[in-house]
């Protein structure tokens, strides 16, 4: 794959034993308060651990506010939320505990919960020598994520010159156009993990109705600023933007082709694209070639 090595903090290196508490956790809707939702709710391994909805539905199907980020590659991410409000993998999951439009719960009450599970005691014991209180859940659950590895797309296969990988014309094409000045894609969607992880606006409206990174850091420049997401196993991950409110990849490509609407805290990247529309596809057909069929069918995460 050729990625970093995976940055494990001290007390939550990765074991067996931890990864498959993680794992149980994941997929346990014992994580909601009233036990019908689970994090595979909103992340489904098919879909590169992501949504196929603009906004998810939490318990008492209460609607989300923000479109379900994949968690492919997080192990890499260095903050968390789409504000970027968190700082490690092992509190984001607090987050969605603590959300009245998702668990609606608290990590006590579940410690409590979970501790009455003869299972839980065990793996819990095994994975960290302490019953599963919340030192344990946020550490389980981070040790499983840090293994969603994506690298094997028929992209990788070929920047890695392996001789069965082949992308078509178009899509070696869309390869250039996405590399190029004249784009520019790369500035923000560049690295292994196609993301600078920077916050930035890409002129979606011109009102906002989500502050965005104002609502951690209570800065007017960051405004309406989202964390700029990677785009691995992006045709599985519709819809898209912070909110859920384009449909395709098609739709996508024409935003950025038309520079985006005004907005104040706009990047200077987004502008007008001279894009014909064959242009147009074979960037949509480029992005489709970063698919990693592999991890996204890998029974180990199931």
């Amino acid at each position: 794959m050729g990625f970093p090595p995976i940055d494990f903090p001290e007390g939550n290196e990765f074991s067996q034993e931890r990864w498959e508490l993680g794992k149980k956790l994941f997929y346990d809707p014992v994580m909601s308060v009233d036990s019908s939702v689970s994090c595979a709710s909103c992340h489904h391994p098919s879909l590169s651990f992501s949504d196929n909805v603009a906004l998810s539905l939490g318990v008492d199907d209460l609607l989300g506010t923000r479109n379900a980020s994949p968690l492919a590659n997080v192990a890499y991410h260095p903050y968390f939320t789409r504000e970027g409000g968190v700082p490690s993998l092992e509190m984001q999951v607090l987050v969605p505990i603590q959300e009245h439009n998702e668990f609606a719960f608290n990590i006590v009450l579940l410690a409590d919960k979970l501790s009455e599970d003869s299972v839980y005691v065990q793996m819990a014991l095994d994975a960290y020598d302490r019953t599963p209180d919340p030192f344990v859940i946020t550490r389980a659950l981070a040790n499983f994520e840090r293994s969603l590895l994506s690298g094997n797309s028929r992209y990788d296969q070929h920047i890695n010159s392996l001789a069965e990988a082949v992308l078509t014309a178009s899509e070696l094409r869309g390869m250039d156009l996405f590399f190029s000045e004249r784009t520019q894609c790369s500035s923000c969607h560049g690295g292994f993990n196609f993301t600078n992880y920077a916050f930035e606006n890409n002129g979606l409206y011109e009102e906002y109705k989500d502050i965005g990174r104002f609502r951690f850091s209570n800065e007017v420049g960051d405004s309406s600023l989202f964390k700029v997401p990677s785009l691995r196993n992006v045709s599985l991950t519709a819809p898209y933007m912070h909110d859920g409110s384009m449909a395709d990849l098609e739709t996508v490509v024409a935003h950025y082709v038309s520079g985006g609407k005004d907005y104040s805290n706009k990047s200077e990247l987004i502008r007008p694209l001279d894009l014909t529309l064959d242009e147009q596809t074979d960037l949509r057909r480029f992005l489709e070639s970063l698919t990693d069929d592999e991890f996204v069918d890998n029974p180990i995460f199931r």
